[in-house]
């Protein structure tokens, strides 16, 4: 029995050095999405933006819901919220108060997505389900401000509750988008990726690389769809781990470098790339240190020696004194350590559970589908997930925004051309049009009618922004307008038909 459990605990074995690097590249994504998102303060967080607070609250709210950013309405105090997460993403980063570093993270992190939902992107659920397993992995025992003046771990190999859920939230991720991928176009046409390189929203010049081959873009469906389906399972295989493990890190990096070179996906293929680094084998991490650690003592032997003596030799005498006060003090018996331990490991594999009956609720039979006053949970701590990526179709609508503003003089500009004069012409760069990926989200979003509330919100920012620039004419109108374009069999595209979305006026002074 012993032997079996062995093998069976292969597949979930991690390397400590590679959690490490994990925690280092969720930081660095973090920073990153942070930076983004400060660009858009007052238009996507504040009162005086495009989804103010009452709005929020009636539509895009549940009463389990929390949302510090949405404690006020004013850009000043999403900018002090930002500058925390900034300086909790760079603590995790260095791996300084690690845990309680992931959990003001995680929050904060649950806190900016619930202020805007209709900004939001696969790759949020996922950077989100990294830092809520990131808290119970000891993704800082090495690598770390918190590790400096401790001995190295006896090995390096690792496994528990929480790896198991990593490598089982990875596979789901994979899993579960194939399977929502049930239309034809990805079954049995291999169509799939021609409509979405047919979308003028999202591509990029790789994409156009590859739109006029339909016979290599069909091959790459097909490749696209078995990938996600089959790949996964190699984490599960308990034999030669480690070359299984290489061989689905480099497919992912090749796969999601892929998607960044042909589709604009904003963050989604780096969130993606750092998500599975923490599966690399313990010869990888070898390979890496031999190549690094001489790159760090080339740096000077006043640096190499601060490396070896982190703390400084002045303070290793009090601090462990404090040490041996403090642990004497909080001693536990062997007994109360080992009933911890497995009420953490119950309580992670109760909720690792729940992830896989919320993930599998949209692709089973509906009577084995989660309970609606069971989803409160999900909600609270953000656990919901859905990998429905062009799934189950690709969008056959396509179309470019023109916010055309009339002058008081009768003059037509179009603010989405920086108020050149209007024109019904389509851009040579439809995704140029987009400052971000949130926005581009945020444009897909307004389109359906389910949120048509959003749209006057949208409309009145824009004329407020507009008329804040003095060298801009005074508008007495302005119009929303989607010019909607339909993708057609065999690189045909329905003419493109005008679609008022919205109207709105400036306020009477």
């Amino acid at each position: 029995m012993p032997a079996l459990y062995s093998v069976l605990r292969r597949p979930f074995e991690v390397d400590l050095r590679a959690l490490a690097l994990l925690r280092a590249a969720v930081a660095v994504v973090l920073l990153l999405d942070i930076g983004i998102r400060s660009t858009d303060l007052e238009a996507h967080y504040s009162n005086m933006g495009v989804l103010p607070l009452p709005v929020l609250l009636q539509h895009n709210w549940t009463p389990y819901q929390f949302s510090l950013h949405a404690s006020s309405g004013l850009w000043q105090v999403q900018a002090v919220l930002f500058l925390l997460a900034a300086a909790a993403a760079v603590a995790l980063f260095l791996g300084y108060r690690t845990r309680l570093m992931t959990l003001l993270s995680w929050v904060l992190l649950v806190s900016v997505q619930n202020r805007n939902p209709l900004i939001l992107q696969g790759g949020d659920d996922l950077l989100r389900m990294l830092l809520f397993w990131g808290f119970f992995l000891p993704w800082g025992r090495v690598y770390s401000l918190d590790s400096r003046g401790k001995p190295l771990p006896a090995t390096m190999q690792y496994a528990s509750a929480a790896t198991l859920a990593y490598v089982v939230q990875l596979a789901l991720v994979y899993w579960c988008t194939a399977l929502l991928k049930s239309s034809p176009e990805w079954r049995e046409q291999g169509t799939a990726l021609y409509y979405a390189l047919s979308l003028d929203q999202v591509l990029l010049p790789g994409g156009r690389l590859l739109y006029p081959y339909p016979g290599l873009m069909q091959a790459l469906t097909w490749v696209t769809f078995y990938t996600e389906l089959l790949l996964p399972f190699v984490l599960f295989i308990p034999w030669r781990v480690p070359w299984w493990r290489l061989l689905f890190v480099g497919v992912m990096y090749g796969f999601h470098l892929g998607i960044s070179l042909t589709l604009f996906v904003g963050l989604f293929f780096l969130i993606n790339m750092a998500s599975v680094l923490g599966l690399l084998p313990g010869s990888a991490m070898d390979w890496l240190e031999r190549r690094l650690v001489p790159a760090y003592q080339r740096l000077g032997p006043r640096v190499a020696a601060r490396l070896r003596q982190p703390w400084g030799s002045r303070l290793v005498g009090l601090r462990g004194a404090v040490r041996l006060r403090i642990e004497t003090a909080f001693e536990l018996s062997a007994g109360a350590r080992a009933l911890l331990r497995s009420t953490r490991e119950g309580l992670v594999l109760g909720l690792l559970a729940y992830v896989c009956w919320w993930n599998l609720d949209s692709i089973v039979r509906p009577e084995w589908a989660m309970r609606p006053s069971m989803r409160w949970l999900g909600y609270l701590i953000r656990t919901d997930q859905h990998w429905g990526m062009f799934a189950p179709s690709v969008f056959k609508d396509d179309g470019w925004y023109i916010l055309d503003g009339t002058t008081t003089t009768g003059q037509h500009l179009d603010l989405n051309r920086q108020g050149r004069p209007t024109t019904s012409r389509k851009p040579a760069s439809v995704v140029a049009l987009f400052r971000n990926d949130r926005w581009r989200k945020y444009s897909e979003n307004y389109l359906f009618v389910d949120n048509s509330y959003m749209r006057p919100y949208y409309c009145n920012y824009l004329l407020r922004i507009w008329h804040e620039d003095p060298t801009h004419p005074p508008l007495r109108q302005l119009e929303v307008i989607y010019m909607k374009e339909v993708s057609l069999p065999d690189y045909k595209v329905a003419g493109p038909t005008r679609e008022v979305l919205c109207g709105c006026a400036p306020a009477a002074p």
